[in-house]
């Protein structure tokens, strides 16, 4: 019995904070004033798929950011030019950001400890992780689907790898400092 109500909250939790992550990125979009033409904004949208990860591991972070680029495909608040671009973009991008879930064991001991340093080290380390790799996939795919948005002479990589930069380290550093506030907020709602 205990086993089903666990399944039945880890399901509960995914879909709800999924649709958090959802709307989250769909305001930051709006707010975005479309500066990025071809894609991409500041956003916390990344905040509650890092809080799942670091509550339910690597499954549920994966789960969360996978289903988070399938809702913004599905709903059509997505640029998707080609198939494989889409998948990068949508599929593989957010749901790297769950394997901040590695660190998820850190999170809870630090907390579990008493020990503030450890979880808000873990935490910015699980953000940084999950921030780069949906960075890294954007950077590939700037490389091979949008090339031809290069300024005349500049290298395509280096190109994507400022572009997706502008977004994405600030996304990084407003998400990280989100997600202690809110883990700070509430310490025992992160233990299971």
């Amino acid at each position: 019995m205990q086993q089903k109500k666990s399944n039945t909250l880890f399901l509960v939790e995914v879909a709800v904070f999924t649709a958090l992550a959802f709307l989250l990125d769909y305001i930051s979009g709006l707010m975005s004033f479309k500066i990025w033409p071809q894609g991409g904004s500041i956003s916390i949208g990344m905040v509650p798929i890092f809080i799942i990860a670091f509550r339910w591991g690597i499954k549920g972070g994966v789960l969360s950011g996978f289903l988070l680029g399938l809702l913004q495909f599905i709903l059509g608040f997505s640029q998707i030019y080609t198939i494989v671009q889409g998948l990068v973009d949508y599929g593989v991008a957010f749901a790297v950001v769950g394997l901040a879930g590695i660190f998820a064991s850190q999170v809870k001991r630090g907390l579990r400890e008493d020990k503030k340093k450890l979880w808000v080290i873990s935490t910015i380390l699980g953000t940084f992780v999950g921030s780069f790799l949906r960075y890294v996939a954007h950077v590939f795919s700037g490389i091979v689907f949008f090339g031809e948005y290069a300024p005349e002479g500049q290298p395509v990589a280096v190109y994507s790898i400022i572009y997706n930069g502008t977004y994405m380290l600030p996304s990084f550093i407003v998400s990280a400092i989100i997600v202690i506030l809110v883990i700070s907020a509430a310490p025992k709602k992160m233990m299971k």
